[in-house]
Formats: structure tokens, sequence, C-alpha cells
């Protein structure tokens, strides 16, 4: 009995002396149950900067003393990912795992790249110097595409793809061609005249103002802005809704502080004084800020007709009135149109509609 009391006595002994693991609450190593065991414990990636994936799914059970082996990064330049192959034969859901990112190979993500340095004498030199990456260039025009508002309809238009040379063509359209592609090239945005494109429905003055308006932001880095000049009468209407958190100055400014704006279809809407005075603001603070303002209208330049004094409508003066058609002057007045007289050079296009003739809808 004595020897079985010491040998019992040299086996809990040493079981006493064993030290006990406490975790804290949001440390490495998470319990799934109050008890701490070897059983109960799993890793906690989420203190350690890996990746959680989107939907909830445990890891598998780990040892408190064993925490899992992830594979090292292979290419960090292309984002870690961090792949458990243990849980998906122990369990049925979905791994998540982080898709690699793609780095440009000049740079490696950085923005810039290296460039040769010359020496006084046209040799190349031992410096190194860096400049902005094509990568970051291409962002940057894109963002300006984007914020120039030109609508998905007309985001094919560019001046290389204008075409003149189609049955029937008019050759008003291979000059208005021509002084739109060197308006592109030698536009200064602060301070030279704009252009007032004028054509009947059809010919091409939308697409030669976008095409513009591409080659200023690809070609030179220049931001420009397209409205419909509907569209803004309507969005300025709307700011006067008390429902709505905008105001007239809020959908104005970007109007007036655009380096190039295109104003589509000048005249669209019928001449009321709230229109005129609108038209005139926008016109006007472009004018006095030495802004280029490019203008397509299908009205033709002339001055405001004289109406008919106190006469019959069934008169034959009256009736010519009505029968003439309506100017550039009608829609915007002769004072406004004077104005961009000075704020433009005019390019006239003429003949069929285009749209029409070789783009009408067929079944």
């Amino acid at each position: 009995m004595a020897e079985l009391e010491n040998l019992t006595g040299g086996i809990l002994l040493p079981l006493r002396r064993m030290s006990t693991v406490k975790i804290r609450t949001g440390s490495l190593f998470r319990t799934s149950s109050p008890r701490i065991g070897p059983t109960g414990a799993a890793f906690n990636t989420q203190r350690l900067g890996f990746p959680t994936p989107s939907t909830t799914c445990p890891l598998p059970t780990q040892d408190v003393h064993s925490p899992p082996a992830f594979p090292a990064c292979a290419k960090p330049a292309r984002g870690c990912t961090v792949e458990v192959d243990q849980m998906a034969s122990r369990t049925n859901e979905p791994v998540a795992i982080n898709a690699p990112t793609e780095v440009c190979p000049l740079c490696a993500g950085t923005g810039w790249k290296g460039v040769q340095a010359n020496s006084g004498n046209g040799s190349a030199s031992n410096e190194r110097r860096v400049t902005r990456c094509d990568c970051q260039l291409r962002a940057r025009e894109n963002t300006r595409l984007a914020a120039a508002r030109i609508p998905r309809r007309y985001e094919h238009c560019e001046l290389s793809n204008y075409d003149t040379d189609f049955p029937g063509a008019h050759p008003s359209l291979q000059e208005a061609h021509f002084l739109a592609s060197t308006f592109a090239k030698k536009c200064d945005p602060r301070g030279d005249k704009g252009l007032l494109i004028i054509g009947k429905i059809g010919t091409g003055k939308t697409h030669l103002a976008v095409g513009i308006m591409k080659d200023l932001i690809l070609s030179r880095g220049i931001s420009c802005l397209f409205y419909d000049y509907r569209e803004l009468l309507k969005e300025i209407q709307n700011s006067y809704n008390s429902t709505v958190q905008t105001t007239e100055l809020d959908v104005l400014r970007p109007a007036f502080e655009a380096d190039v704006l295109v104003l589509d279809e000048l005249g669209a809407v019928k001449p009321t004084e709230w229109v005129w005075d609108t038209v005139s603001l926008i016109l006007n603070t472009r004018y006095n800020d030495n802004r280029t303002t490019i203008i397509t209208t299908n009205y033709p330049d002339r001055q405001e007709r004289k109406r008919p004094g106190n006469v019959d409508s069934r008169s034959a003066e009256a009736a010519k009135y009505s029968a003439d058609e309506e100017t550039l002057g009608d829609r915007i007045k002769d004072r406004m149109l004077s104005r961009l007289h000075q704020m433009c050079r005019i390019i006239t296009l003429d003949g069929a509609d285009f749209r029409q003739k070789f783009r009408s809808a067929s079944f």
C-alpha cells in the first residue's frame, strides 16, 4: 500500500506543477468555448493583418501552441494571397481568396518611372531621374474624360472619324473639319476665341464639338465640360425645388469655371425672359473671365426678325413672318448674338441630314 501511494504522488505532482495558459479576449488566439484546451483554440488572422474572408468561415481547429502555417507571398508586388487548403478539405463552405492586383511593369505601382539623364555634351549621364509613368497619365486622362460629361451617344466621336467623304457630302463639311482640327491644336483656353458651329440638323455639329473636346483633353490636358442647352436649363429650374439640396449657383459654377465649355443646341428652348437672362449670365461670365466656349446651334446666324405691328393675324405680313425661318437672334436676342460674335469664330455646315439619309432606323 505504501508503495502504491508513493507511485500515485509521483504522478500527480508533475501535473500540479504544469503551467496554465490564460488567453485574453482579442489576443492572437481565440476560443470557441470558455474552457481552454488544445481543441478549443484557433488562430486569429485579423490581428496579424491577413485578409479576412468576406463570409464568416472559421479556420480549422489548431493547437494553442501550434498556429497554422501560412504560405509566404511569392510576389509581394502583386498583393498578398493567403490560401488555407485545410479548410477546403474539412468544411463545405467556400474560401474567399483576395485576387491579385494588376501592377504596372514600368513603375511597379509607384507612379514614377526611371529615365536616363543626358549630360551637357549630349551623351548619356550616370545620373538617374524619374518622371510620371504612362499609367498615371492614362488614369488622369480617363478621369478628365469622365468629368467632361460627354453623352454616351457621342462617346465614339473624334475628329479622326468625322466622315466628309460619303456620297453627296457638302464641301463645307471638309472645311469645317479642317478648322476644327486647327482650333484643337492651337486653342488657348484662357483668352482665345471659341467656336460657334452653325448648321442644319444632322450635319455633324455635335460630332465636331466632342471631337475637339477629346483632342484638348487627351493631347493637351485641358479640362472640358459638355452641357446640352436644354438639360442645363432643366437642372437650373430643378434647383428651385425646395426638396432638392442644390442651388442655382451649384449648377452654374461648373459651367462658369470649365476651361472649355461646349454648349450644345443653343436656342433649342423657346425664348422667355428667364431663359434669356440665364443664357446672358453664362455667356457674359465666361466672356469676362476670358474662357473659351464652343457653341452649336441649328438656327441661322441672323438678327432678330421684326415682328409685325398691330395687324390682323390673317394678314399677308403676319403670314410671311410665320413662314420665315426662325433665326438665332429670335432665340437669344440681338444683344446676345452680338456678344457671341465677339466670343467665337463662326463655322457653318451645310448639306443633307446625315442621320436621316444614312443612319435612319430600318426594320
